[in-house]
């Protein structure tokens, strides 16, 4: 990864985009892409694509999709005292809340809080369970409900972690919404390299609203675009740390490449042209099963008008919807790299389509 790239990839992962508010992370997406790109649009909910046109004429299109939201979560009531009462954004993790800073994005701009964590000297230790949601508070160091709203909080606001990404070792990084922050950044990858080397296909390069509450941009977009297949891009749970059963989860290492995922809504053909394609420019790749639904964008963008020919990528990553997500940079590259290969794989006239 390039100083230039990582720092696009930082600024990404520390500007706040939970689902429904993604505007601001999706300005910095756009400004990085716009470079590289023949055009690049916006839909009505904040969905941004940016468009390179193929070499062939009347050529097919191909929608590149990731999903530029991340989980958080939103004011649902301030005390009288001052302090605020949340409810979440997606599958935030009311385990790991207690005792973190959060960053809420207010009218006047960002507000920091805490969580509150009641010290463990005067907590009932001994009954403790994971506090449910409405139990959660933040604390601004505001004295009643009047300052919080003179700070520009009030309901309906959103929030999210205050954790930066750190750089654990040469290929290791840690941060907050590497779901799916990461894919924006892989999209914008495909489409800089794409661009010195066209391929026969358009590329449509989706950066997708709304899919931590169920997939909604994607749907939205598709539609707009109606593209002739789709390769989606996701995370998925990294297996390989201590307490995780691989018998009931798999088997997905951090650092042995990217994952294609078989089954339901990725198409035979599509798989077996990744499986092709990572095999002939030697990138390591992994395999996933999806036996109802894979729970990401895929699901919606298969399933759109008469349906599209779609197949999933996904990059591992540990601990995910925590603070502390960690992520391979090999596996990353490797992904860029396999996204890239896979669009210029495609023929001028070719389809994908399974034959009865």
């Amino acid at each position: 990864m390039t100083d230039d790239a990582k720092s696009f990839f930082f600024d990404l992962l520390d500007t706040p985009s939970p689902t429904g508010f993604e505007a601001p992370g999706q300005r910095v997406w756009i400004e990085y892409v716009r470079d590289h790109a023949d055009a690049v649009e916006a839909d009505a909910y904040g969905t941004a694509w940016a468009r390179l046109e193929g070499t062939a004429d009347d050529a097919p299109s191909v929608m590149l999709d990731a999903h530029a939201d991340e989980i958080g979560f939103m004011v649902r009531h301030i005390t009288d005292d001052g302090f605020i009462h949340i409810n979440r954004i997606g599958g935030s993790d009311r385990a790991i809340a207690r005792g973190l800073r959060v960053r809420i994005l207010g009218d006047d701009g960002p507000v920091t809080g805490v969580v509150g964590n009641t010290a463990i000297h005067i907590r009932d230790t001994k009954n403790e369970k994971v506090p449910k949601v409405h139990e959660l508070f933040v604390d601004i160091g505001a004295e009643d409900e009047e300052e919080v709203h003179d700070r520009g909080i009030r309901v309906g606001h959103p929030m999210v972690f205050d954790v930066g990404p750190t750089e654990l070792t040469d290929t290791r990084i840690t941060a907050r919404a590497i779901d799916n922050r990461l894919g924006g950044f892989i999209l914008a990858q495909a489409v800089a390299r794409l661009a010195e080397e066209r391929p026969a296909w358009q590329v449509q390069a989706a950066n997708s609203v709304q899919e931590e509450i169920g997939g909604h941009g994607a749907k939205m977009i598709t539609h707009r675009l109606d593209p002739d297949a789709a390769i989606a891009f996701d995370v998925t749970h990294a297996t390989d740390s201590p307490g995780i059963s691989s018998t009931k989860h798999g088997d997905v290492e951090l650092g042995a490449g990217p994952t294609v995922t078989h089954g339901t809504s990725n198409h035979p053909q599509l798989v077996e042209r990744v499986i092709e394609v990572a095999d002939a420019e030697d990138i390591p790749l992994q395999h996933e099963p999806s036996s109802r639904r894979t729970g990401t964008d895929t699901d919606s963008i298969f399933k759109t008008r008469s349906g599209v020919p779609s197949v999933l990528l996904s990059v591992p990553l540990r601990y995910m919807h925590s603070t502390v997500e960690v992520a391979d940079t090999e596996d990353i590259e490797h992904c860029v790299q396999l996204y890239a290969a896979l669009v210029r794989s495609f023929g001028a006239d070719e389809e994908f389509s399974v034959s009865l």
